[in-house]
């Protein structure tokens, strides 16, 4: 009978000290240095917003990193989702002002387009 007790009770301790053992998130890292890259190269240095969110991202992933350093890899993991959904953000914000910018070239072009087409004394 004590030797069921000792081999149950081994066996949890066992089984508690792997539960503690968290994993570096190391895709989450990559994900992140991936999205800020695709931000920094689509130009979020330019888009005020999107610079804030860049910077914002980088920080985290600095504080992933030491919080990795020290062995504290579900608050590295936790910080790594909140600097990838700011580089995703600015990913976002820096495709929308080139959008918007192309867009209001194409209307810019139209227009004057138009102008060059109409009929003089014809009515706009």
């Amino acid at each position: 009978m004590k030797t069921l007790i000792y081999f149950a009770g081994s066996t949890l301790l066992l089984a508690l000290g792997c539960a503690g053992n968290y994993p570096p998130p190391t895709q989450q890292m990559a994900d992140v240095q991936s999205a800020n890259r695709s931000a920094t190269e689509l130009g979020a240095q330019s888009n005020p917003q999107a610079q804030l969110h860049l910077k914002l991202a980088e920080e985290q992933l600095n504080q992933a990193k030491i919080a990795m350093a020290q062995d504290d890899n579900q608050n590295a993991e936790r910080l790594l989702v909140r600097a990838k959904a700011d580089a995703e953000l600015a990913v976002a914000l820096t495709r929308d002002a080139s959008a918007n910018s192309r867009a209001g070239k194409a209307v810019d072009q139209s227009n004057a387009e138009r102008s060059i087409n109409a009929e003089p004394g014809a009515a706009p």
